[in-house]
């Protein structure tokens, strides 16, 4: 497979995964800006630190207000990380790679970008049906996805971006709700606070599965355990693991026959890492640092993977911030 086609084909997923997360972040903000003051900032602007956009957001809207959040990180055209530039440049590299994807592909998210221009009725609806419709669109298009494309390396690279990218950001609204959402303990085990926890796995579309699984009282550390470290729940941070390993794995599919490099290393690293650990040992080490140290190991496996299978020369790779776009990035948002 040509590099150009795979990459397209990785960032097309992590694009939308990352516009049906944020799309998330957003639903469960405003179902918990109806617990707060009115106009208060609480439930919001941990949603830009989340993005890693906060100076750009600070210059663009200085009074940072929830209805400055919600423009920013949803329609802002001038943010490369809103929901509407990410399915903008999804469907961008979609039609760069048309006669490799399905038609059926290619339809579902050409007309889901269509459906957020300017103008559209979306916009006409409340805020909550946007939010729905856009979470919807993308898991049309994952379904299409998954019944309708060969289980081939373009199969393999789309789920590997999709993985990455889910892992990351399961990681990252646990990390920002997580102390955010621990009220003063008095309250511990209160109503509100159940309420605020349902919430938190709502957004993560986790909450029926949690009841099923934990069959206990909702609390901090039993959501962080399901959201980490549950194997079989398809968002969580190990069961995506598991996945990147063994796509990985596939994609590679000759046997190793020398000593692993970087990239084999910190795959099986990962997922040993956190598939042998216990949520008690994360929260006593602190629960913050470890899923930081998580997402700079992501980091970094996201560039060991460009360097090897998207450039044509190795290059050097430090663990720095994943990159906002991919390398063809669109040169307007025009239908």
């Amino acid at each position: 497979m040509l590099s150009r086609v795979a990459d397209s084909l990785y960032w097309i997923h992590r694009y939308l995964e990352r516009a049906e997360h944020i799309a998330r972040f957003l639903e469960v903000s405003e179902a918990m800006a109806l617990d707060c003051p009115p106009g208060s900032s609480e439930p919001w602007l941990p949603l830009v630190e989340a993005t890693g956009d906060r100076q750009r957001f600070d210059a663009a809207y200085p009074t940072g207000s929830p209805a400055d959040v919600v423009r920013f990180l949803l329609h802002d055209l001038e943010n490369p990380n809103s929901i509407v530039s990410c399915i903008a440049m999804a469907r961008e590299n979609a039609r760069q790679i048309r006669d490799v994807i399905t038609t059926e592909m290619w339809e579902q998210i050409n007309d889901l970008h269509l459906s957020l221009q300017e103008g559209e009725a979306i916009w006409m609806e409340p805020i909550q049906e946007q939010l729905h419709s856009i979470r919807r669109g993308c898991q049309v298009f994952y379904g299409i996805t998954d019944s309708s494309l060969s289980r081939d390396l373009s199969w393999l690279f789309s789920q590997l971006g999709r993985l990455i990218e889910r892992a990351d950001k399961t990681s990252r609204i646990l990390d920002v709700k997580y102390f955010l959402l621990l009220p003063s303990p008095e309250a511990v085990g209160g109503v509100l606070d159940e309420l605020q926890w349902i919430t938190l796995l709502r957004t993560a579309g986790a909450y029926q599965m949690y009841r099923q699984s934990m069959q206990r009282a909702i609390t901090p550390a039993s959501v962080a355990n399901f959201l980490l470290l549950d194997p079989i729940f398809p968002r969580s941070v190990r069961f995506c693991l598991q996945g990147i390993h063994d796509t990985l794995q596939q994609i590679q599919s000759q046997p190793v026959q020398t000593a692993p490099d970087d990239l084999e290393c910190l795959r099986g690293q990962l997922l040993a890492r956190w598939s042998y650990v216990r949520i008690d040992a994360l929260i006593d080490n602190g629960l913050h640092e470890a899923i930081d140290q998580l997402q700079q190991d992501l980091n970094r496996l996201h560039s060991l993977i460009h360097a090897r299978y998207f450039t044509s020369t190795e290059l050097p790779v430090t663990p720095t911030d994943i990159p906002l776009t991919p390398p063809c990035v669109p040169a307007s948002f025009t239908a």
